[in-house]
């Protein structure tokens, strides 16, 4: 049994450190997987919500009159200004960009960056191209050169920034969908136990049943 436990405990072991970074990146790697969904997940509810008004709100005050378009649209801007919007329309951006920063060197980061950079069109777009038209609209004046002068425009811009955040949760979504597929590992390989080459006494002090001459 010596021999036998000799070889056993002469087996190369894992360094303790390797297993602690092999740990620690396991922890990183789910960390930088939560910042991807929950960017993802913030993207697509953007993109709803500038879907909604492309298909649902705009259209219904399309046919209602100037007065009421006017002080309608500027409820919304005033209503929309809330913590629960400003921190999915902004977190959407700050998540989108930390995700791509922590994809660096790992599959489906080309699908991260795209996403990232979508939506911060879509930012852009909403910062330079809606809000001076909520800014303008909200100013004393005529309801119907007020409408003039912000409606079109706002459309047009609204649709640019649903197309950019729809495509910004589809790009999310597919890197999000080829970070998830890990390939297999491998079964661990059983080290073969070295046999004796014959004429050899075995490490017991035995021979195997034939070797010792007599039939």
């Amino acid at each position: 049994m010596r021999p036998r436990a000799r070889a056993m405990s002469g087996a190369p072991r894992r360094p303790l450190t390797g297993r602690m970074t092999d740990i620690n990146g396991e922890r990183r790697a789910r960390a930088a997987g939560g910042v991807l969904v929950a960017a993802t997940v913030a993207a697509g509810l953007m993109a709803g919500a500038f879907y909604v008004f492309a298909c649902a709100v705009m259209p219904a005050l399309a046919r209602s009159g100037d007065r009421v378009y006017v002080d309608v649209m500027r409820d919304i801007n005033d209503v929309i200004q809330n913590p629960v919007f400003l921190l999915v329309f902004m977190g959407a951006l700050a998540l989108a960009a930390l995700a791509g920063w922590q994809s660096r060197g790992l599959p489906g980061r080309r699908w991260i960056w795209a996403g990232a950079a979508a939506y911060a069109l879509a930012f852009l777009v909403t910062v330079v191209g809606n809000v001076p038209l909520n800014d303008a609209l909200a100013r004393p004046g005529d309801p119907a050169a007020l409408r003039e002068r912000f409606e079109d425009p706002w459309v047009a811009w609204n649709v640019v920034r649903a197309v950019l955040s729809t495509l910004a949760t589809a790009c999310l979504a597919a890197g999000l969908t080829t970070r998830g597929r890990r390939p297999a590992r491998s079964a661990p390989r059983t080290p073969q136990r070295p046999t004796a080459p014959h004429g050899t006494p075995h490490p017991t002090g035995h021979r195997p049943p034939g070797t010792d001459g007599h039939p």
